[in-house]
């Protein structure tokens, strides 16, 4: 039971995350590093992935793939997060203490859909 509540809260923890993508992209164009091309491609493109992969892990057929899928989408934002660290005088509204902080959240995160990558439990 609480296995399913907290897929529910992951999905949609993914899904408002991803159309916050579209509802506030500079936030998001704002760190990304400029080694990364096509900014703003790629923050569409994270938003639809964190949307789709949201939903995918809710469907009992695709719950493995949404959840790998999230897992690689974590590793993927790794060098966003050593971007703002590395250079966190171009974010001075976000504290470096949050900054190292989201390293082992990422972690947790990582961990969290990592549960739901074993197939789903047969209802009687």
């Amino acid at each position: 039971m609480i296995k399913t509540i907290l897929k529910y809260l992951m999905a949609a923890f993914y899904v408002y995350g991803g159309i916050n993508h579209f509802l506030t992209p500079d936030f998001y164009l704002a760190i990304m590093p400029s080694y990364i091309p096509a900014h703003g491609a790629m923050v569409a493109l994270s938003g639809v992935a964190e949307i789709a992969l949201g939903f995918l892990v809710l469907i009992p057929r695709t719950q493995i793939l949404g959840a790998w899928g999230i897992v690689a989408l974590l590793v993927v934002f790794l060098p966003v997060h050593v971007h703002m660290l590395v250079n966190h005088e171009l974010f001075p509204e976000v504290g470096v203490a949050f900054l190292w902080l989201r390293f082992p959240l990422q972690g947790v995160l990582g961990l969290w859909a990592w549960w739901y990558t074993r197939q789903p439990e047969k209802k009687n």
